[in-house]
Parts: structure tokens; C-alpha cells; sequence
């Protein structure tokens, strides 16, 4: 999953008190077994978590989902559950990979009504696990009928907006309540989705037989998918829209790879041959990057919208994407977020194909752990930078700038000083995504783009200790390019990566991965872009990826007062140990007035050059809530704004490590 684009890294309103243990010993035991621990990777040793039965339940379970309701957003549900006599417990999913945490909707649940031989059937839901409904099935009765609804959020505000009068999205964890005792690869569903008259669908589910020869663009609007298992069926979203267009990514290939488009307006749908060739780049560059494919297909869906809430999150033949609506029209303007297609295709090899064992669970009400989310999607975040710059679809020097940003904030940030990388795979767990009044003094989900700046020192070392012959591209193709064609999870642990890392090019990998995720103050930030031969800078201007990211926040001032903010005024981000920060200075708070006049990004701008040329100070007038403060700063440092130079002292490796594979 990528975090989502709207999140801030860092956000405040009060100081809470420290919290969490370190996950300590983690590295300790399994970087000692890595020199001598061969962890068999074969498919038939590993195990896929799936203890909870190799006995498939019986019959199919047949789901109906009527997403027409638009005006409502309103999903209308009907199941027929086969069934026996006796008790029976009924589960809403609730541990959702991709999601790495407790994530389940349960809430937008509702008109929930069994029913059997055509006579209600009380249900109880359970006082302690608040995802689980238990009813007793009357003799005689052998198809439990369910009637009810989800509620799609009408607003940003209850939480993810998934119908629009344009769009529709369908997850199908949202849509389902499925019986205890059997595994999610074992329990068979016959999928059905009634969409408004006109609207055209992408999805990863195949069409049954006697819809196959429909044409989306018809008017008839009930698809009947081929059945799947219930581990399939959450793995397959759709997008649906009444604005649609299809792009042919892998064309003539013997696995096909489809863009599907979904939109608010049909002009939002062009794209010029040379932005799909992007897309088709993605593939090729993925391809020859791990030699393999584990999937019979793959779509990615892709939202262009400002009223379908945006997404990313990867499934094992598909992604769900939502981004803002001008990813084509603003393409040369804005290339901000073009990552995020690179980012969730990799999932299909990392994390979905080859998965942790701790996350490898029986079915979604399993708690899941996420201890090596540094690689699952530190990994991933990695090779969604690299390749979006291979593909085309963002600049070299645009990575540069992304690499420098992440590397600039967590060079300042605070929270590194008590809390390492590994405990923050813990955050979607007891975090799950909520704003955090300190989040760069709490931490975040670290493991992202710290972790990507880890793998990139990863890859710098290998280059360096193997006299550039060997690279993370040896990793990835060794590590994910196993089982080519399967589709059969396949699990890992920590020595299987310390392992592989040896194989490609012998070095004390235990060590080194031990000290940069369980160690504090790491020298990771900066440590990995001098190996790869640049240097992090700031200067006075913002660079071009730089001015087009900052004009949406209207001024991004972080590493010189400590904060940026929003179009209003508005601090969304800070930075404990800023100017700002020793100020008192709250995230939420509204800039008023600088220096005596009415707020605005340039006159900020401004007074902070001139407080460098003049030494003069800066004097804001701050409101939170009902309170009112004039502030003032004697900070002289100017504007300041992340960059990379080059570092002679060695050689060029991002540029290497960015340039297309042949």
C-alpha cells in the first residue's frame, strides 16, 4: 500500500506523552542464525500461513452487489451462504492485507437480515470480537439468505468516498460476510455486480460464460463473474465509471497488463501516445527487472478524480489507484505522485508474491504482523522511484528531488532519537492512520520512505563492494524471480534477505541491516546518497519539482522556520526541534499576519530573505483556536530547500541506478 498522498509527514496540535517499547532482540536472534540458517524457499516447505484448513467449505457462496444506488451511495447486498443445522459464525473482514492493520469498514455495515426457508434468523454479534456474528441455523434450512447494505461515506470527512455519481469503486472485503472455520483460499464465491445503465468496469475477475460476449459499453448492467475463492475475490477489486477508457500495456504479450481509466469528465481521459508509452515502459522495465511475472493478467485501476477519494493499494493482479484529475492534461506540469503505479505494481512481486510469514494469515480475521514491512514496503517504495524514473514516467532529476526531500526530513527529524526504524512497522497496528499530534517527534510509518532511502544504500554498498558488477537489480530478480508464473504466495523471513544479500555479494549484512532498522540515528539518510555520489544541499530557490509540489501547499517552509502550510495559512506539518517548534508553536495553528501585514506565502518569503540580508527578525502574529500570539524570530539562515549535488569522492551511482535496464 502507499501511504495516502493527502497524509502530512508530520502534523501537531498538542505534545503527547512518549509511548511504545522498542522491539528489541528482533535483529539479535536472526541475524546470529543467518550465517548458518538455510531457509528453504521452496514453495512446498514454506508455509503459507493457511493452517486454518486445507477442507474447503462446502457449496459455493453466492454474492450479489447492487452498486446503482448513486444518488445514495448506497451498496444493496444479497448472499445465500450454504449452511447446516446448528451454529454458525459469520466474519466481515477485518485484518486486510495491503492495509497491514485492523482496517475493516465495519461501521458503514448496516440492514443487516438472515433469513432461512423464508423465516428471519436472529443474529448476536460477538461482545468481544466485534467483526464476528454468530446465529443458529433451524433444522431443515441449508441456504442462509443475508440482505444488507454498505454504506459508502457521502463525504471525506466519515472516511473513503467510494461511490460518486461518476465513479464507483467496489472492494469486496466490504461487501462480504463469510463463515469461520475454513481459510480464505477455501471457501468458494460466485461474485455477481449490477452497475448503473452505461458505466464500464475494470477489474481482475474474469466474466462467467454466458457474459464473456458482452461488450462493457453495453447497456445491460449485471455481470456475473467466474467463481473464485474468497482470498481471490478481496485480491480483485473494481472501478466502474460512466467516463471509461481501456489502454493495452503489453500488447501481443502471452500475459496481458491493462490500464483501466475511470474519470469525473471524459476529457480526462486522453492521453498522448507518449504518456501511455510511459505505462508501457513500466511494464518492460519491471519485467526485465525481476524475470518473472506472478500473475495471469494484471490491471491496474486508476481514478482521475476530485470526488472518488484517492487510493493506493495493491492487490496480486490488479492495483487500485486514485489520483488527482489532471494526470494526463497536467502531465508536463506535474509529476508529483507518477511513482504510484510503479509503487503498487512492484506489490505483485513484493508482498503479494513473495509475502512475510508473519503476514501470511488463515483468513482476514487473523491478526497479521507486520515486522518486515521495512523490506515489504520499504523495498517497494524503493522500486517505485526507480521505476518511474526507467519508465519515463517522472525525470531523473525529479527522483533526485524526492530522494533529497526524504532525506532532508529525516535527517531533522526528532522521533529518530528514541524510536528505531523496525518499531515503526508497528504503527498500522495501534496508529491505523490517524493524524498524530507530533508525528516527526512519534513517528510515523517510517518504514517507507526511511526504508527506501535504506535500500538505496543497499544498492550503493553492493555496487561498491563488487566494483559496480553487482546491484539490487541482482536481488530483485534472485529474490522475486523464483516460481515464474505462480500466483502461490510464497513466504520469507529475515535470513532468507540476509541470505540472498550474501549470495549476490558476501558482506556482514546481518550487521549492517541491524544497525540502520534496530539502531538509533542511523547514518542511513545521508549515508546512502554519498555512497551513491551525491550530496544533500539546500538552497534559496525551490527546484522545479519542488515549485510545482509547494504550489499546492501554497509554502513549504520546513527546514528554515520548521512548518509548512496550506492555501489558508494553515500549519500542516512541523518540526519539533524548529524555530517554530522551540516557539511553541502548534500543526493547526493560522499564520495571521508577518511582520505587521496580512498573511500571504510571499510576504513570508520575503521577510525570511530579508532577515538573512538586513538581520532583521521575523515577527508573526499566530492564531490557535481562540488564542492569539505574536511570535518572533531571530533566524537569519534564509529560505532553505532540499537538493542534491554530486559528490565526486564517488562515482555516480543514482544516475546508474535509474537509467532503463536493456
Amino acid at each position: 500500500m502507499r501511504l495516502p498522498a493527502s497524509k502530512p509527514l508530520s502534523s501537531a496540535t498538542a505534545l503527547l506523552p512518549l509511548f511504545g517499547l522498542f522491539l528489541s532482540g528482533f535483529f539479535t536472534l536472526n541475524c546470529a542464525l543467518a550465517a548458518t540458517e538455510n531457509v528453504a524457499t521452496d514453495k512446498t516447505q514454506v508455509s503459507t500461513g493457511k493452517s486454518a484448513g486445507n477442507k474447503a467449505y462446502p457449496g459455493i457462496v453466492q454474492l450479489t452487489v447492487d452498486a446503482s444506488d448513486l444518488d445514495r451511495k448506497i451498496f444493496n447486498i444479497r448472499a445465500s451462504i450454504p449452511v447446516q443445522t446448528g451454529p454458525l459464525t459469520l466474519y466481515f473482514p477485518e485484518w486486510l492485507p495491503g492495509k497491514h492493520g485492523t482496517n475493516g469498514a465495519l461501521n458503514q455495515l448496516a440492514g443487516l437480515h438472515f433469513s432461512g426457508n423464508q423465516q428471519s434468523i436472529a443474529w448476536k454479534r460477538d461482545p468481544l470480537n466485534m467483526y464476528a456474528f454468530h446465529l443458529q441455523i433451524p433444522a431443515g434450512v441449508s441456504q442462509l439468505k443475508a440482505e444488507y447494505q454498505f454504506l459508502s461515506p457521502t463525504d471525506d470527512k466519515f472516511g473513503r468516498v467510494t461511490i460518486t455519481p461518476e465513479i464507483i469503486g467496489v472492494q469486496w472485503n466490504n461487501m462480504i460476510l463469510y463463515p469461520a472455520g475454513a481459510a480464505s483460499d477455501q471457501i468458494q464465491i460466485q461474485p455477481t455486480l449490477i452497475l448503473p445503465a452505461g458505466f464500464q468496469f475494470g477489474s481482475a475477475l474474469k466474466l462467467a460464460e454466458k457474459s464473456e460476449n458482452l461488450s462493457l459499453s453495453q447497456s445491460q448492467n449485471e455481470f456475473q463473474f467466474k467463481p473464485v475463492t474468497l482470498e481471490e475475490l478481496v485480491d480483485s477489486p473494481v472501478f466502474a465509471g460512466k467516463y471509461f477508457k481501456r489502454f493495452d500495456l503489453n500488447p501481443g504479450a502471452k500475459v496481458p497488463v491493462h490500464l483501466n481509466v475511470v474519470a469525473d469528465k471524459p476529457e480526462s481521459l486522453n492521453a498522448t501516445p507518449e504518456q501511455i508509452a510511459a505505462h508501457k515502459a513500466l511494464v518492460q522495465q519491471a519485467t526485465i527487472l525481476f524475470g518473472s511475472q506472478h500473475y495471469r493478467h494484471y490491471d491496474f485501476l486508476l481514478a482521475l478524480s476530485d470526488e472518488f477519494s484517492g487510493i493506493g493499494l495493491e492487490h496480486h493482479q490488479s492495483s487500485e489507484n486514485g489520483v488527482r484529475p489532471g494526470y494526463f492534461s497536467d502531465w508536463a506540469k506535474k509529476s508529483s505522485g507518477r511513482d504510484l503505479l510503479a509503487h503498487e505494481y512492484t506489490h505483485s512481486w513484493n508482498g503479494k508474491f513473495r509475502r512475510p510469514a508473519d503476514l501470511l494469515t488463515p483468513h482476514f480475521n487473523t491478526p497479521m504482523q507486520d515486522s518486515l514491512l521495512w523490506v515489504y514496503e520499504g523495498q517497494t517504495q524503493y522500486w517505485g522511484y526507480v521505476l518511474a524514473a526507467r519508465s519515463g514516467l517522472m525525470k531523473q532529476e525529479h527522483i533526485r528531488d524526492v530522494l533529497a526531500n526524504v532525506a532532508a526530513y529525516y535527517d531533522h527529524q526528532s522521533g529518530r532519537s528514541w524510536r528505531n526504524l523496525q518499531d515503526t512497522t508497528n504503527n498500522p497496528v495501534f496508529v491505523s492512520r490517524r493524524s498524530q499530534a507530533w508525528s516527526d517527534f512519534q513517528r510515523d510509518e517510517d518504514y517507507y520512505r526511511e526504508g527506501a532511502l535504506l535500500w538505496l544504500e543497499v544498492d550503493a554498498q553492493l555496487r561498491a563492494l563488487s566494483q559496480e558488477k553487482r546491484s539490487l537489480n541482482d536481488f530483485a530478480s534472485k529474490f522475486f524471480g523464483v516460481n515464474d508464473g505462480s500466483i502461490r504466495p510464497l513466504a520469507y523471513q529475515l535470513s532468507d534477505v540476509i541470505n540472498t544479500l550474501n549470495e549476490i555479494q558476501p558482506f556482514d549484512w546481518g550487521h549492517f541491516l541491524q544497525e540502520r532498522v534496530e539502531g538509533l540515528q542511523s547514518k542511513t539518510p545521508t549515508a546512502s546518497l554519498e555512497l551513491a555520489g551525491w550530496k544533500l544541499v539546500y538552497t534559496e530557490k525551490p527546484s522545479e519539482y519542488a515549485k510545482a509540489t509547494e504550489d499546492a501547499q501554497d509554502g513549504d517552509f520546513l527546514y528554515s522556520l520548521g512548518f509548512s502550510l496550506d492555501k489558508t495559512g494553515k500549519i500542516t506539518r512541523m518540526l519539533l526541534n524548529s524555530p517554530a517548534g522551540k516557539a511553541n508553536i502548534l500543526s493547526g495553528s493560522l499564520i495571521i499576519a508577518v511582520n505587521g501585514k496580512s498573511y500571504k506565502a510571499d510576504a513570508l518569503k520575503s521577510a525570511i530573505t530579508n532577515a538573512k540580508s538586513q538581520n532583521q527578525a521575523i515577527e508573526l502574529i499566530v492564531r490557535h483556536g481562540d488564542y492569539y500570539r505574536t511570535v518572533r524570530f531571530d533566524y537569519f539562515e534564509g529560505l532553505k530547500y532540499p537538493a542534491l549535488i554530486r559528490d565526486n569522492s564517488h562515482p555516480d551511482r543514482i544516475t546508474k541506478i535509474l537509467s532503463p535496464l536493456k
